[in-house]
């Protein structure tokens, strides 16, 4: 048959294959040394290379465009991703140098405030016991604060408490651990002040929300804005001349008989961190009674009188 003759002369022209692998080596090889031999023993064949290597150095160039792009991109990517690792470290110390700046301006505030409540406390002639602000009383009608000493520390209600500028409140309210101020600005608390500047006597009451007035005032009062009242430690509770409030506002008005003064507290009523709390002042002693001279009688007199 005409197909199994075919197979028996081999296969057919469309799968020949060239010469056989061992021919195309042994060719490539001869080559190879004659090229080498040409390039010792001819030198004008390494003009013919420099050529060659000339005109196939933008086909090169093209060629390596890919690798080079994709080398290039790789340094990139590492160098964002680098540079995010880094600034990312950076923020997290900047922010931890930030806390310890927040938290050293802190402790330095503290450290000022304490130091002139002792500064307070030593120009004072009574007895003071430093406290610290717990919180504010949950009660929308009243202004008091909760400090951190009690009946344990020897406090009594009645006592003053300042600040490192001036007045706060008096304490209103004592517990075992804990006592209750009233603060000056409460509507209920009242305070006897002189005005610095001429030592004008007043009284000075809380209007709520921060601020102060001074009350029973007549209309021609000599009190101006900007002075400063002081205690007048006539109250017994309050020692003299500790700062209380500056004034702001006067309104007079000839249809009333008293005028209007708004005050401002001068301590730091609504912004407490360290207090203290003022004992009472030990009250000198009364001077003892002169002994009485005996009474002489009569008859007495008469006989000292004929001698």
């Amino acid at each position: 048959m005409p197909v199994a003759g075919h197979i028996g002369q081999g296969p057919p022209p469309f799968f020949k294959r060239g010469p056989a692998p061992l021919a195309r080596l042994l060719f490539f090889l001869a080559l190879a040394l004659l090229l080498m031999a040409a390039d010792l023993r001819y030198p004008a064949i390494e003009s013919v290379r420099t050529a060659l290597a000339a005109l196939l150095w933008p086909l090169q160039k093209i060629v390596m465009l890919p690798v080079q792009g994709a080398r290039e991109a790789g340094v990139y990517f590492a160098d964002i991703a680098r540079l995010q690792q880094e600034n990312e470290e950076l923020r997290e110390r900047q922010l931890a140098q930030a806390n310890l700046l927040l938290r050293q301006a802190h402790l330095d505030g503290e450290n000022r405030r304490l130091r002139a409540l002792l500064d307070m406390g030593e120009r004072l002639d009574v007895p003071a016991k430093a406290a610290e602000v717990l919180y504010a009383a949950r009660d929308p009608f009243s202004r008091r604060i909760v400090i951190d000493r009690g009946l344990t520390h020897d406090v009594q209600a009645g006592q003053a408490v300042i600040d490192d500028v001036g007045v706060i409140g008096q304490v209103t309210r004592v517990f075992p651990l804990v006592s209750e101020v009233t603060l000056l600005t409460d509507k209920r608390q009242a305070i006897s002040v002189q005005v610095a500047r001429n030592g004008l006597r007043a009284v000075l009451t809380g209007a709520g929300s921060g601020a102060m007035e001074l009350r029973y005032l007549p209309a021609n009062a000599e009190v101006e804005p900007g002075d400063t009242l002081l205690t007048s430690g006539l109250d017994g509770v309050y020692p003299p001349g500790l700062p209380v409030a500056r004034v702001m506002r006067v309104e007079r008005d000839n249809a009333h008989s008293f005028a209007r003064i708004e005050c401002a507290p001068l301590a730091g009523v609504e912004r407490q961190g360290q207090v203290l709390v003022l004992g009472k002042r030990v009250a000198p002693p009364l001077p003892e009674d002169a002994p009485e001279q005996p009474k002489q009688s009569g008859k007495g007199r008469k006989a000292s009188t004929a001698r």
